[in-house]
């Protein structure tokens, strides 16, 4: 069993690591579509929209709600995809961390 000091050092290095692994999402970016790539929103893993691509034979006042329907389908789409990438990245980091039996992070 470790001793008190062991684990909160491995306590400060999990927070350490943490903190980046936070930094890293917000440079993997992925990329949302719907309409069969009519729309498509750009994210971080962390969610922020980076950019959005609109087909320009969505813009016709005639298309307006059916490109409404994309961009939601598209920023969920993307927002799914960041969910994933940042989920595989706390995975990554937890898993290089020497933890103590019966241990558990907060993800």
């Amino acid at each position: 069993m470790p001793s008190f000091d062991e684990i909160m050092q491995m306590a400060q290095n999990a927070q350490a690591e943490l903190q980046k692994a936070q930094e890293s999402l917000e440079k993997i970016e992925v990329e949302g579509q719907s309409g069969g790539g009519l729309v498509k929103i750009r994210a971080s893993a962390k969610g922020r929209i980076i950019n959005v691509d609109l087909d320009e034979s969505l813009l016709q006042p005639s298309e307006k709600t059916m490109l409404e329907d994309l961009i939601a389908a598209a920023l969920n789409d993307a927002r799914a995809k960041a969910d994933q990438a940042a989920n595989a990245e706390m995975q990554k980091m937890s898993a290089a961390l020497p933890m103590p039996p019966g241990f558990q992070m907060p993800f």
